[in-house]
C-alpha cells in the first residue's frame, strides 16, 4: 500500500508554513509544479510538499527566490516569457457617474472627496442628458 497522499492547497500550505497566495506564487515563478487537476479538483502531492519545503530550507539559509529558482532548475529560470503581446494589468477603482457612465481611477491617483465626486456626476449627467435630447 503506498503512503501517497494528496493535499489541498490548504493542508499543503500549513504543512509548508507558508500561506495560500505563497503556493500560488511559487507555482507562478516555477519553484513549485503546478497542481494535478484542474479547477476546484486541483490537488497536490508529495513531491509538491518535498519541493515546498526545499525551497523553504533554502529561504531560511539566506537565498534569494531567484538564486533557489536557478538552483532548482538545474541552473536557468523554467518560467519562460509569455509568447505574443504582454498583457498590462492595472489596478483600478470603477465610479459610477451616472447609469451608463463610469469613471476609471487608477490605483495610484487618489480619489477626490465625495462631495467633488457627487458634483461632476452630475455635470456628467446633465450634460449627457443634453446630448441625448438633441
Amino acid at each position: 500500500m503506498s503512503d501517497a497522499r494528496d493535499y489541498g492547497i490548504e493542508e499543503l500550505a500549513e504543512l509548508g508554513g507558508v500561506t495560500r497566495r505563497t503556493v500560488r506564487y511559487y507555482v507562478q515563478e516555477g519553484l513549485l509544479p503546478a497542481p494535478r487537476g484542474v479547477g476546484r479538483g486541483r490537488h497536490y502531492g508529495p513531491e509538491h510538499l518535498d519541493r515546498l519545503l526545499q525551497v523553504k530550507s533554502m529561504q531560511e539559509r539566506g537565498e534569494s527566490l531567484e538564486a533557489i529558482c536557478t538552483a532548482l532548475s538545474g541552473g536557468s529560470r523554467r518560467r519562460a516569457p509569455a509568447p505574443g503581446p504582454q498583457v498590462q494589468r492595472e489596478v483600478v477603482t470603477r465610479i459610477v457617474l451616472a447609469d451608463g457612465l463610469q469613471l476609471l481611477v487608477s490605483g495610484g491617483r487618489k480619489l477626490p472627496p465625495p462631495g467633488i465626486l457627487a458634483e461632476l456626476a452630475a455635470w456628467c449627467d446633465e450634460r449627457f442628458r443634453k446630448d441625448e435630447e438633441r
